[in-house]
């Protein structure tokens, strides 16, 4: 089957200045536009961000040539954020249009404060508005299960890019109930999902939520945490639709990257951001198709600028070109937090992914919460579920027969440094407006 090759490219193409009839989107245009904006970028934020101006003194930009000459600055972190955010502000703040505040779940650090401007609000518009194109047509709905109440929220910018190319956005925020939420896809026709995984797939798990009937829904977007094969999986068999992951968070202003139909791979608002790969430890650059830590700057942000952002996430670039056809690059879809991996008392690394490409298989299963504890000397993993089934003794001796054959826990098992404790049920599900990543807590 042929694959259409993603929008994407065109509208990356207009933006850095392509016109000329018949004349499409290089490697060496693109390579030379970022390397342009890099050097626009750096010499803006160290004029205007006392942030930016104390950490970038001295720095000279013209020898900026390359994007891989970025790999010369220095990082931006989380905490640099939370410490002073304020500071990475290039404008007035009666310029800014919106500020997110982002908690760290757990800890007592500063939350993070990310600004925006209208103008910067307006990038994400046009984002959400070409990258949707892909996979909905006008005249056809789509129901936004993100936070979209607030003016200026995800939902609403996804809706106004919706708008603008035919599509009708309804904005239902995140799950809190199934069964509203497939009766709404049912009355109100829907065509197209964007949601949380996990949220997603309890519109198909969920004794007593009325089955949507496969061919109701052409495609779902899903966002916000890792997309686990498993859930995608299990939404394409019990719909017949195509699924797709988006990779974005508030700090790259919402929108990043998505999956063409091909379906291998995230294609990056490049005309935006410049993304690398890292050693997470050394921070040294990645060559294509070695894992290591995803890291952008922004490329046309005006009120608050990040050079080398250290998202934490794992990933790789692709080395192969896209199915697609098109010059974009192609970065793997993000296989977990690297702060979220557990070294178990053996040394064995577990993942969040680990456990979801295992538990999530399971039809009953419909949400869950892992923990690390120790008792009497060993690791001790907690795990409770919310499930289709309540609290049934046969599903609970499943779950830990699926738990202890993941290679890290069946070797720590097997040395006798871990044990598995009693699956707990839980009466209610865990919810989420998809602003908390999903992480095994480590509570040693």
């Amino acid at each position: 089957m042929r694959i259409n090759r993603t929008r994407m490219e065109d509208w990356i193409f207009r933006k850095i200045g392509g016109t000329a009839s018949g004349s499409h989107l290089t490697r060496d245009a693109l390579r030379q536009y970022q390397a342009e904006k890099l050097r626009e970028t750096v010499a803006y934020a160290g004029q205007n961000s006392p942030f930016y101006r104390a950490r970038l003194a001295d720095f000279p930009v013209e020898t900026l040539q390359t994007p891989e000459d970025v790999s010369r600055l220095p990082f931006t972190t989380a905490q640099d954020i939370r410490k002073a955010p304020l500071k990475f502000l290039c404008v007035s703040q009666s310029d800014i249009s919106r500020m997110v505040t982002l908690k760290t779940s757990g800890t007592t650090a500063n939350p993070k404060r990310l600004c925006f401007t209208a103008q910067d609000l307006e990038l994400t518009v046009d984002f959400f508005a070409h990258a949707m194109r892909s996979f909905v047509k006008p005249g056809q709905r789509v129901l936004i299960l993100l936070p979209g109440e607030q003016p200026d929220s995800v939902g609403d910018l996804l809706r106004r890019g919706l708008d603008r190319i035919g599509v009708d956005g309804i904005v239902s925020g995140p799950v809190a109930d199934p069964a509203q939420t497939a009766d709404t896809i049912l009355k109100q026709e829907i065509d197209g999902l964007v949601g949380i995984p996990t949220q997603v797939l309890q519109l198909v798990r969920t004794d007593g939520v009325k089955k949507i009937p496969a061919g109701r829904i052409k495609s779902v977007i899903l966002s916000t945490d890792y997309v686990p094969e498993a859930v995608k999986k299990t939404l394409e068999s019990a719909w017949g639709c195509r699924v797709f992951n988006h990779y974005g968070m508030t700090e790259m202003g919402y929108g990043g990257g998505v999956e063409c139909h091909a379906q291998c791979g995230y294609h990056f608002r490049d005309a935006d951001l410049l993304m690398e790969i890292v050693d997470p430890a050394t921070g040294q650059p990645k060559q294509d198709g070695e894992y290591g830590e995803a890291v952008f700057t922004t490329l046309t942000r005006h009120g608050m600028p990040l050079i080398r952002y250290r998202t934490g996430d794992l990933t790789r670039f692709l080395p192969d070109p896209c199915p697609c056809g098109t010059v974009l690059k192609r970065m793997e879809p993000v296989r977990g937090r690297i702060a979220g991996s557990i070294a178990l008392k053996n040394g064995q690394m577990l993942t969040v992914r680990d456990l979801d490409e295992r538990l999530l298989t399971l039809p009953e299963l419909l949400n869950y919460q892992a923990e690390i504890t120790r008792e009497n000397g060993l690791d001790l993993l907690r795990i409770s579920v919310y499930t289709s089934a309540g609290n049934d003794p046969q599903l609970a001796e499943t779950i830990r027969q699926t738990v202890s054959g993941i290679p890290a826990i069946q070797a720590a098992l097997n040395e006798s440094v871990l044990s598995v404790g009693e699956i707990q049920f839980s009466p209610e599900n865990w919810f989420t407006t998809g602003m908390k990543k999903r992480k095994i807590e480590d509570r040693r």
